[in-house]
């Protein structure tokens, strides 16, 4: 497991913490592993009912650790860990609900749409830079995110990279809730112990009947990735890495 993932239990909740706060919650391939592990572990452990996902205050994550993604464009190989965390994200058997606070960047905002309540602080705003930086959308969210907030809105986000503040974010059908700052997780994990509370099995044939099959999902979650993987090792992209990392 990464150090930069931290697994908890309370009760019944899983609570999988994006926990780099000095690179606002980059997350490496590491982090992928071990989140895939974590949601996996908790789907097959019956004493698991809810499966809670946090980063830390100011930054939900900053999206995909940038070293990974040049490591790929100057040739290298990988991608096996994302694409094992994303089929455990669209797969998970147990509710899955998140609070974000602040920057929520590229698979940042992308994991929130597998989510079945999503809670933000009205500091949050959500961006995927995808085009920008000679890529395209990832996680499924090319078909998740026209479900969720119709063609416009997700082109905005998806491709245009206009940034969605969390009000916005809620108007779009996004997330479900805005709260104060102070109040995020305690309003996280109200939700989440209050389903982790319901009888188990009238909870997952609900979920599954509202979700329905995922075979869709994780065949364009294939297909992105395939895309994706090409894009990173594009002249397109490496001039964008370039740019970023020098204005950085």
């Amino acid at each position: 497991m990464s150090e930069h993932v931290l697994i908890e239990r309370r009760g019944a909740v899983q609570v999988v913490r994006l926990n780099r706060p000095e690179k606002k919650n980059a997350i490496t391939r590491a982090m992928y592993a071990a989140m895939a592990e974590a949601l996996k572990a908790g789907d097959a452990d019956d004493a698991v009912r809810c499966h809670v996902l946090l980063g830390q205050p100011g930054a939900f994550s900053a999206g995909n650790d940038l070293a990974d993604f040049m490591a790929v464009a100057a040739g290298g190989e990988g991608g096996e860990e994302v694409y094992d965390f994303l089929l455990a994200l669209a797969g998970a058997g147990k509710p899955l609900v998140s609070g974000v606070d602040g920057i929520a960047v590229g698979i940042g905002t992308t994991i929130h749409m597998h989510c079945d309540l999503t809670f933000a602080t009205p500091e949050t705003v959500f961006s995927t830079p995808f085009v920008d930086l000679g890529l395209v959308p990832e996680a499924g969210s090319s078909l998740l995110g026209p479900s969720i907030m119709g063609h416009q809105r997700a082109f905005a986000l998806l491709v245009a990279a206009e940034g969605l503040p969390a009000q916005e974010a809620q108007a779009a059908g996004l997330i479900h809730r805005v709260v104060g700052e102070g109040e995020l997780e305690s309003a996280v994990f109200k939700a989440a112990e209050a389903l982790a509370a319901k009888p188990p099995e009238a909870l997952r044939i609900a979920r599954n009947l509202l979700r329905g099959p995922r075979d869709h999902i994780v065949a364009r979650i294939g297909e992105e990735g395939e895309q994706f993987r090409a894009r990173l090792k594009s002249d397109e992209a490496r001039a964008a890495f370039m740019a970023f990392m020098s204005r950085k």
